[in-house]
């Protein structure tokens, strides 16, 4: 058996090399990218802003995530919060928050209309029509930011050449085991892939932990409304204003956001949505992502080291003791540098040494989602089956029924 695996021994050998590899740049890229002087974004006067909060359901801490967009050291900004249904919990939440922060402007709207597929972009149309502002900020319900955001995070658009502003994200999870299973996911493979690639000048990107632009930008793309059958709203967003000849902004801020799922089965759905997400809008970078699953190939190459060290006979350039050389270097090398992504991203010692264990745990979860996800044309959202697009941000067309209840309410 051993020398039948061993006849393919430039797989293993190419993964192994290639993840080390990679393992290195994300370290070197998510230095570069936290070391980023955030001093160019306060300089601007700042401008009004309108910030759309699309809700539904009361999640895990709601209303403390909602607070810090109230605690903004913004001078001019409304907060407009929409659900769908005037029985949501998300609403008595929403009036908590107008209770306790009277002074801030904090808009409620409750409007059923249905526009297509995808239902948080249905009722981001619905709330559109209130916001007041020139600029908007669309910021997915489960995040958290600091007093200064609003500044940094909208500073970029007074560049003419920049027509859309994102920014990354930080996980924290806080429903036990599996939540810290999610929140690796976020923080040790997500975030370093995004950084690797802006630090080789990709801007494909558009996450809705944030998205700013102006209302101009907004209406030339074909508003909301373009986005209303699409699974990927956030990525089609900031693609098609790169379609106008406008740039995407990566901001230097990074948010916090809550993972919240305590049980295998909910972070498999959450995750392998995002997968096929990716692999809707993405399908060559997706095919690819296996080099990015540090551990596996690590294995691999160690494996490959000792079997090479104990004297398989192998044939051709393998046979080289330098080979074996540089697969330990490599699993040496690859294997430390995860360990360094994750203290950069462990924000506590203590959560650092709680959490290496998880690290072979999330590998090789992620390895199988990759599997998974390469497969299936629908994923869950919300409780909701949507299909996954197959170009351009398109999914099946839908035809909304009328409906003419709506409520507005600023808690005054």
């Amino acid at each position: 058996m051993q020398d039948a695996l061993l006849h393919i021994y430039w797989l293993p050998t190419a993964l192994a090399l290639g993840a080390a590899v990679y393992a290195v740049i994300a370290v070197v890229a998510s230095i570069v990218s936290m070391s980023r002087v955030a001093a160019a974004e306060r300089r601007v006067a700042p401008t009004p802003v309108s910030v759309l909060k699309p809700l539904c359901g009361a999640e895990p801490r709601l209303f403390e995530n909602l607070a810090t967009f109230c605690e903004q050291t913004h001078p001019c900004f409304e907060l407009i919060c929409g659900v769908s249904r005037a029985d949501d919990p998300a609403v008595a939440i929403v009036h908590r928050l107008q209770t306790v922060y009277p002074e801030r402007q904090i808009s409620l709207v409750i409007d059923p209309r249905v526009h297509g597929t995808n239902l948080k972009v249905s009722n981001l149309i619905n709330m559109a029509e209130w916001a007041r502002h020139d600029v908007l900020v669309i910021a997915d319900s489960d995040i958290a930011v600091e007093a200064d955001y609003l500044e940094r995070v909208c500073a970029p658009l007074d560049d003419p050449q920049v027509g859309i502003v994102t920014c990354l994200y930080r996980a924290k999870g806080i429903a036990g085991f599996w939540s810290r299973v999610g929140a690796q996911f976020i923080n040790e493979w997500f975030v370093p892939s995004v950084r690797v690639a802006h630090m080789f000048g990709s801007t494909r990107f558009g996450f809705g932990a944030t998205l700013a632009l102006k209302r101009a930008t907004l209406a030339r793309i074909g508003g909301f409304e373009r986005l209303r059958n699409t699974l990927a709203d956030d990525y089609w967003l900031a693609g098609h204003v790169r379609e106008l000849g406008l740039n995407t902004a990566l901001s230097s801020v990074v948010v916090e956001t809550d993972v919240t799922e305590c049980t295998l089965p909910a972070l498999w759905d959450r995750e392998t949505r995002w997968l096929r997400t990716i692999r809707s809008v993405n399908r060559a970078g997706f095919t690819f992502l296996f080099v990015t699953i540090t551990l596996p190939w690590m294995l691999c190459g160690a494996w490959l080291a000792f079997a090479l060290r104990g004297g398989a006979h192998l044939p051709g350039a393998l046979a080289h003791p330098a080979v074996s050389i540089a697969l330990i270097v490599a699993t040496v090398t690859g294997i430390s540098a995860r360990i360094v992504l994750h203290a950069m991203m462990s924000a506590e010692r203590s959560m650092f040494w709680r959490d290496l264990a998880l690290t072979p745990v999330r590998d090789a979860l992620m390895f199988a989602q990759w599997l998974a996800g390469s497969f299936g044309s629908t994923v869950v959202w919300r409780g909701v089956r949507m299909p996954v697009e197959e170009k351009d941000g398109a999914a099946a067309v839908f035809r909304p029924e009328p409906v003419k209840a709506l409520e507005v309410s600023d808690g005054r």
